[in-house]
């Protein structure tokens, strides 16, 4: 239905998600440094290993957060 008061017409396309290929790529990057973290800290004898994939993984749970916050659509 069309609104009679509207002074412009509404876009043909919606528009696009701001940072569409990072949400895939940070979760994918989350993934595989807490597989990698799992798998060294029970296999390697350096703990310094295990523990920077850890700080990958929490950084990349962190900017998901943040990603998700700035990126919401907010209902009124």
């Amino acid at each position: 239905m069309t609104d009679p008061y509207r002074i412009t017409d509404a876009p043909a396309t919606a528009a696009e998600r701001p940072g569409g290929w990072l949400r895939p790529l940070l979760w994918l990057v989350l993934f595989v440094s807490a597989a990698a973290n799992v798998v060294l800290s029970t296999a390697a004898d350096n703990p310094w290993i295990s523990s920077a994939f850890g700080l990958v993984a929490l950084l990349c749970a962190v900017a998901l957060i943040v990603h998700h916050r700035r990126n919401r659509v907010r209902k009124s």
